[in-house]
């Protein structure tokens, strides 16, 4: 079967290069690995994510917004609830706009802003969302585990629509799945 092993980049377009590289060097420690005359090309160097940052001849400006058709925001991954305490400390002392840390049924957001209001999210995974992620990585998970799962854990309004169809089972689906020992 064909697949893809992972997210290589993402690539924003900018208003401000300079104002957008001091944010990821200085506020989330990305190192600018390449310069590529109208844009950079930065790492991580905990992780190896590669962002992409672009200021296109001619583009239009304006600050980012979630409610035009493309891009929503860009979860980046934490370890820990804690972590996000410590995120927050770090934002207030770089003046970052952020929201409070959100504790939700699936794990714990942070959600901040850069210059140009690109919406990014730190997200902490709780253990009911690594139960989730183990079970479905373990490739026998079917649709009905899925939905019981989530009907049993988050709530019956949370049930995918594709799965409308499926029977959701109050008891866990009897086979051999981290979902249904969870």
């Amino acid at each position: 079967m064909i697949t893809f092993a992972g997210v290589s980049h993402v690539a924003f377009t900018v208003t401000d290069l300079d104002a957008s590289q001091r944010f990821y060097t200085d506020v989330l420690d990305f190192v600018v690995v390449m310069d590529v005359g109208h844009g950079c090309i930065c790492m991580h160097p905990d992780t190896g994510f590669t962002l992409g940052l672009v200021k296109h001849e001619g583009a239009h400006g304006g600050p980012f917004t979630e409610l035009r058709t493309g891009l929503d925001h860009l979860g980046l991954t934490a370890s820990s609830r804690r972590e996000l305490e410590e995120w927050e400390r770090r934002f207030d002392e770089h003046g970052v706009v952020y929201t409070p840390i959100r504790d939700m049924e699936m794990g714990h957001h942070l959600n901040f802003r850069d210059p140009d209001g690109i919406a990014l999210e730190l997200y902490a995974p709780n253990q009911l969302a690594l139960t989730a992620r183990a079970a479905l990585a373990s490739g026998h998970t079917t649709s009905a585990d899925i939905a019981a799962f989530v009907a049993e854990h988050v709530g019956p309004d949370y049930v995918p629509r594709a799965y409308a169809t499926t029977k959701v089972r109050a008891a866990p689906v009897k086979r051999p799945s981290a979902l249904s020992s969870a």
